[in-house]
């Protein structure tokens, strides 16, 4: 696996101070995609121990709440195996952390069901996921007011309430935000 960018100190892709992984592949080419050249699976650096030990160092300081997964496409399936082995060792060294994935496969319709994005790490990937923003980035649909998203289409899913209660649960940001 490749990725473009690691932030280590990110605000806008997920609730509080994150760290960020930005993944390289993605099959979705969204119109108007802020990140386009992360759609080649060959672009930016090779994913190595090294790069694993990087962002598990950088994520040690308290003020960090946790991981965002971003791309590309983290849900492609030749990101998955390495993705979770990186998710696994989060958990471990860092229960107390939340991870945030984005993903322009919907959780119901692609990720829970048979689709080109299903394979045998999906479910293991899922299961360690706290937020979930689901949806393609719709161009018409977009909307620079809204939270931790850019069009109103997708959605900010409370994925262990959706997993344990088998529908999708809106996740609710712990603060209120007012415009």
């Amino acid at each position: 696996m490749n990725y473009g960018e690691i932030k280590k100190c990110d605000i806008a892709n997920g609730e509080g101070v994150r760290v960020a992984l930005f993944v390289s592949g993605c099959r979705h080419h969204c119109k108007g995609c802020f990140n386009s050249m992360t759609w080649d699976f060959n672009y930016g650096k090779k994913f190595t121990k090294e790069t694993e030990e990087e962002i598990l160092e950088a994520l040690k300081p308290n003020y960090i709440d946790g991981l965002s997964l971003l791309g590309g496409e983290p849900f492609e399936p030749e990101n998955q195996e390495v993705l979770v082995k990186l998710l696994r060792k989060v958990k471990e060294r860092y229960p107390e952390k939340n991870i945030w994935c984005y993903s322009g496969y919907l959780f119901d319709e692609e990720l829970k069901k048979e689709s080109r994005a299903r394979c045998e790490y999906t479910d293991e990937m899922l299961s360690m996921l706290d937020v979930l923003v689901d949806g393609r980035f719709e161009e018409d649909k977009k909307n620079i007011t809204l939270l931790f998203r850019g069009s109103e289409n997708q959605r900010l899913i409370d994925v262990k309430k959706s997993l344990e209660q088998d529908k999708v649960v809106e996740w609710k940001p712990a603060i209120k935000r007012g415009l």
